[in-house]
């Protein structure tokens, strides 16, 4: 699936504003037929936006069920003749949508793209109705899983991943229109020869035969061209794959978003049917003994687990605080960071693309982990993996989160890694019967980059059964914060111990979280828990472990910034492990990052 762009053949379309708005807490508007007028009601909502932190009822901000969402758009006149799409960029956690009284579309997951052809239910120049009934109830049928359970209150959604369970319409949603022939995806691969750059490319059409003729100048084909960063024509191919050679590539890197232009043009005969452009980053990947490589060249991941969280909108997707946020990532000298823990805006990939940011790409599985109980979630009381919890429907459902993010994700040069699922069980027999089929799934879709997930302190070396399957090693770990609280001494020594013990596997070792809560402004003389001089102590002792183990290539700390979870005891306000706050101030452990990772005050 490409994204929605205007090109000499196409134009889009962005719905966002106001939506009518309305909760369906009996479940009673499919039956009803909300789509076929307006919605009940007379609230607004914006799009793209979370809906919880909105307005002040605390019942819809903990809302869990049926959310009906709805639109008119006019259909521009210039569009007669065209293909007419309709594309949601997420709606969480499913949804089904309407044109007017027709069903077009539906979705599972709520953080990847789905769209439907509505080019016979619209007229261009008329109205149509778009409604969108959007259901957040997580189950242990959907990624991430939940339950509901009973209680004296009544019933209630319960989840296992530490982060608020925000819900809607996060990010655009569009109408755009291509010609009915058209160009339907492109896949890129990129390699390095010396000085020399290749670019593999593969694209699909539909409406229309391709030939894979040369002279396509006397049928219908596929016409290449890749233009420098100035608009320079550095190479052409014509047919639906081929490669393209760059001598003097100008590769991507690190800290050096260079991008060249890819046009892909599908011909009827001289005259071009349809145009579509892809950003290209030239690179590989590659892992070798312990060692990441980029481009051939050993690469040390230094940033931070994120999330799309701020105050207000929750996880809708916005271009400001996008910006704002990659300006701090600079300014501490960070040059990574993984989507934790679920897939970004693509807006997001985007962004990391031009400015060289590399990117761990997560799928929403978090939670799957029954023996995460205690302090912070409370007892489970449930098995992880059974006919009756996680099964092997689950595991369809995460085989097609892990194929759709791969879909979407697959071109951009800034992901290098993807990650399949966060801190899930594993070290019993069942996680690895569930696991070592997606390994593979992940493989299929995309065997040009490396494949991981991301371990949690419960399988520590020697037990997990599921690190075999994955090209890195990627580890959470809090000691000194949720093991050996307040003690940084014997932290240190025990960090270090099981350090070496993974190093002994030959794999790549990045550290995906490490943290400790800190409440701003909080400060004690002797670095005590929850202080901001405790905060850079376990930092600086972190790092000390982590310099003295040459298997680690990556540091990336928990977290970014402050974010909103789950109401407990054990969250004050959310989570407060960020080194910024929820509204993006330092706390005392940016400055100090920012030391170790630039060099300088």
């Amino acid at each position: 699936m490409l994204r929605p762009q205007d090109t000499a053949t196409r134009e889009r379309k962005r719905l966002d504003g106001l939506w009518r708005f309305a909760l369906d807490p009996d479940g009673a508007g499919r039956a009803a037929g909300w789509h076929t007028g307006p919605l009940p009601g007379t609230s607004l909502m914006p799009v793209p936006a979370s809906f919880n932190d909105l307005v002040t009822d605390a019942a819809v901000r903990e809302y869990f069920g049926d959310i009906w969402y709805q639109t008119l758009v006019r259909v521009p006149r210039g569009w007669a003749g065209q293909r007419v799409v309709l594309n949601l960029e997420s709606a969480t956690h499913r949804a089904v949508v309407w044109v007017n009284e027709t069903p077009v579309v539906e979705h599972e997951g709520g953080y990847t793209p789905f769209e439907a052809d509505v080019t016979g239910l619209v007229t261009p120049g008329e109205e149509v109705r778009v409604t969108v009934v959007v259901n957040n109830t997580l189950s242990f049928r959907s990624i991430p899983p939940g339950a509901i359970e009973e209680t004296s209150s009544g019933p209630k959604q319960r989840y296992w991943h530490d982060f608020f369970n925000y819900a809607g319409l996060h990010r655009s949603v569009w109408l755009y229109g291509t010609p009915r022939n058209h160009v339907s995806d492109i896949a890129v691969v990129t390699g390095l020869e010396g000085t020399t750059g290749t670019v593999r490319y593969t694209v699909e059409t539909a409406g229309q035969a391709v030939s894979d003729d040369s002279d396509v100048s006397t049928g219908a084909g596929v016409a290449v061209v890749l233009r420098d960063a100035d608009g320079a024509e550095v190479a052409h191919g014509t047919g639906p794959t081929g490669t393209l050679t760059v001598p003097e590539v100008h590769r991507w890197a690190p800290g050096d978003g260079y991008l060249y232009d890819l046009e892909v043009r599908l011909l009827d005969g001289a005259a071009t049917a349809d145009s579509y452009h892809l950003k290209v980053g030239v690179r590989t990947v590659e892992v070798r003994g312990t060692e990441f490589l980029v481009n051939g060249e050993p690469f040390s991941f230094k940033g931070f687990g994120m999330h799309e969280d701020h105050a207000v909108i929750g996880k809708g997707h916005s271009d400001a605080h996008l910006v704002h946020d990659f300006e701090l990532l600079r300014w501490i000298g960070a040059n990574s960071f993984r989507t934790s823990h679920y897939p970004y805006s693509e807006d997001v990939l985007e962004h990391a693309d031009r400015l060289g940011v590399v990117v761990i790409d997560e799928t929403a599985a978090v939670g799957l982990n029954m023996g995460l109980g205690g302090g912070i979630f409370g007892g489970q009381g449930y098995t992880t993996f059974s006919p009756e919890t996680a099964n092997e429907a689950t595991r369809e459902v995460h085989a097609q989160a892990i194929r759709e993010l791969v879909a979407r994700d697959k071109n951009h040069p800034s992901v290098v890694l993807w990650s399949i699922a966060n801190e899930p069980e594993s070290e019993t027999e069942a996680a690895e019967e569930y696991f070592r089929p997606l390994f593979d799934v992940a493989r299929q879709a995309d065997p040009t980059r490396p494949v991981g997930f991301v371990n949690v302190m419960l399988a520590p070396h020697g037990t997990c059964r599921v690190s075999q399957f994955g090209d890195v090693l990627m580890l959470n770990r809090y000691y000194g914060w949720y093991v050996n609280t307040g003690d940084l001494a014997a932290a240190e020594h025990d960090f270090k111990a099981e350090l070496d013990a993974w190093s002994g596997d030959g794999k790549p070792i990045i550290i995906t979280e490490y943290g400790a809560d800190t409440y701003p402004g909080l400060h004690s003389l002797v670095p005590e828990p929850w202080s901001e001089e405790y905060q850079v102590a376990y930092l600086d002792m972190s790092h000390r472990v982590f310099d003295s183990v040459d298997a680690v290539v990556g540091e990336h700390v928990w977290n970014f910034a402050d974010f909103a979870t789950t109401s407990g005891i054990m969250r004050v306000g959310g989570n407060k492990k960020g080194v910024f706050t929820r509204d993006r101030q330092p706390k005392a452990a940016a400055h100090a990052l920012r030391r170790r990772w630039r060099g300088g005050p």
